[in-house]
């Protein structure tokens, strides 16, 4: 597979994941939503009108989003995630995004021995994750993803 047809896959992922959240799943009432990996902010976008009057946090090593697709100052947390992240375990978050895979085994599996437990502490009981790599955390239980997309492409996940 092409890296374009690839990135393709992955966004289309991403876009029906959180559609298939917004559309069918319950959320917990109350709690803001976490976006790990701003990135050039099409997903926060996406969140931004599907998941209108909620709070989005953006969290991002670096500001690289596009103008229109900037988070409020006090919406974006920008540093190392695994360090900035941790000010946010508060337990009361209704749906974690996490998108901050690269592609490279050795990269990801450092990412992995922090962002399950980062996730799962961000999460309230209840609350949904969605992630490109797996979350591999006892508090976090397996979903099917929709039938749309590819197995393995993308994770759900809701906090016992």
């Amino acid at each position: 597979m092409s890296r374009l047809d690839s990135f393709i896959r992955r966004l289309t992922a991403q876009r029906d994941i959180l559609n298939h959240i917004c559309d069918r799943l319950e959320l917990p009432a109350d709690g803001p939503v976490m976006e790990i990996g701003l990135g050039n902010g099409r997903t926060f976008d996406h969140m931004r009108e599907r998941f209108a009057g909620r709070r989005i946090v953006a969290f991002d090593r670096t500001m690289g989003a596009h103008a229109s697709s900037v988070p409020d100052a006090a919406d974006l947390v920008l540093g190392e995630i695994c360090e900035t992240g941790g000010a946010f375990r508060t337990g009361t978050a209704a749906l974690v995004h996490a998108d901050i895979g690269t592609g490279y085994p050795e990269k990801d599996e450092v990412t992995l021995t922090w962002l399950p437990q980062m996730v799962s502490g961000m999460l309230a009981k209840g609350g949904i994750a969605a992630s490109g790599l797996p979350l591999d955390e006892p508090t976090l239980q397996p979903m099917e993803v929709p039938d749309s997309v590819p197995k393995d492409r993308y994770f759900l996940y809701r906090k016992v």
